[in-house]
């Protein structure tokens, strides 16, 4: 399978030039050759949006954007992030990213840790998610986080036990510090997730970060693909805007997890178990 990132800068609040965006980097993937792309967090809005976040926000059932991208993946499967609103309950909004593929909206995940001090505000203005649910793409079994989702360990884990072959991370992650080499400390942080998860998970991670500037935030774009032995296979520039095209062998899931028993060995009842008597322990 082919995969493309699409590290990409959004204009800020602009839907309808970020889907001429999206249009844009869909057809360059298709030339590739892709089978599927991945375009950054809120990658439909920009990320700094406080008070205009209700004025881009989407209901998946009747937005035309959502009409319009569900038509362009027909023949490659495409993840966007969003701001969600729906009809039935308005005021509520998501950070959220969608998946796409054949024609249809398949998957739509609703970030569940949303980052706030410092230069982060997220629950000012988005409601958190409440569930990690691997679902079913044309490639194979996928779990879909959303930036801060993929630095809490328990989310991939939840990913794994629920039959997630590929992790598919949309990010806007700024860069902050500098690293012992080139590039930011950041970015090895996430890339130390990136080569753990993937090992440990026997999964391939795909992580797409964006680019640009917004409210003096710098991004650090980045991106990255992992194979299940936690092997960096590709990584795109920092600061640069691109298409990042790899081709994985989505085999490797299936060689690596008979070599090694982390998926079958795991006993997700245990686990349930322990957290029930520490959530009571600390209730007491």
């Amino acid at each position: 399978m082919k995969v493309a990132l699409a590290q990409i800068a959004p204009r800020l609040g602009d839907v309808p030039r970020n889907l001429a965006l999206h249009r844009e980097w869909i057809r360059a993937a298709r030339k590739e050759g892709a089978d599927l792309i991945v375009f950054p967090e809120l990658s439909l809005t920009g990320y700094s949006l406080r008070d205009l976040t209700g004025d881009v926000a989407l209901d998946p059932a009747r937005s035309p954007v959502f009409k319009e991208l569900a038509g362009l993946s027909r023949d490659i499967t495409t993840v966007v992030g969003f701001v969600e609103e729906k009809r039935d309950d308005p005021g509520l909004f998501y950070n959220a990213a969608a998946c796409f593929a054949e024609g249809r909206l398949l998957h739509i995940h609703r970030k569940v840790y949303l980052p706030t001090g410092g230069m982060f505000e997220e629950r000012r203005f988005f409601a958190a998610g409440r569930n990690f649910k691997p679902f079913r793409a044309p490639f194979g079994r996928a779990g879909l986080m959303i930036c801060r989702d993929f630095l809490q360990l328990g989310a991939s884990y939840l990913q794994l036990v629920g039959g997630a072959e590929v992790l598919l991370v949309i990010s806007a992650a700024p860069g902050r510090g500098l690293g012992t080499e080139q590039g930011f400390a950041t970015s090895r942080m996430w890339e130390l997730m990136g080569e753990a998860l993937s090992f440990f998970t026997t999964s391939f991670v795909i992580y797409c970060n964006r680019v640009g500037v917004e409210d003096g935030m710098t991004f650090a774009g980045g991106s990255f693909i992992f194979s299940p032995r936690g092997e960096l296979l590709d990584r795109a520039d920092d600061l640069e805007p691109g298409l990042l095209v790899q081709t994985i062998d989505l085999t490797a899931v299936r060689d690596v997890r008979r070599k090694w028993g982390f998926h079958r060995e795991e006993r997700p009842e245990v686990i349930l178990h322990a957290l029930e008597r520490t959530i009571r322990s600390h209730e007491d």
